[in-house]
């Protein structure tokens, strides 16, 4: 199944750039190494999140948990950086109840 209505998923800019992109976040600094190895940076922020939106866009979606907040969906595929490098990632996406579109959790190797 696709993610429902992802063409209208929206992924927040300081999810990005202050979290998966940061090397002093407490958690993201782990993972903005693994971002920063393909070329993502915080100076090309948005081409992370536009990454994250075309896959949610084009790969099969998988529900997660459901939980008192809304519906989860993994979604895994393939990005490519700007260095042209690709690597597998799963990104985490978020229905909140009460809404019809997804909101972006997260994204790691995969």
């Amino acid at each position: 199944m696709r993610l429902p209505n992802a063409d209208h998923a929206v992924v927040a800019d300081a999810k990005v750039r202050e979290y998966l992109l940061s090397p002093s976040h407490p958690v993201g600094r782990f993972k903005s190494s693994f971002f920063a190895a393909l070329g993502f940076t915080v100076a090309n922020w948005e081409d992370l999140r536009e990454a994250f939106l075309t896959l949610a866009r084009s790969a099969e979606a998988d529900p997660g948990q459901t939980s008192p907040y809304g519906q989860k969906y993994d979604v895994r595929g393939t990005i490519t950086g700007p260095l042209g490098r690709q690597a597998s990632v799963v990104t985490v996406w978020m229905i909140p109840e009460g809404r019809d579109f997804a909101h972006f959790v997260t994204a790691f190797p995969g």
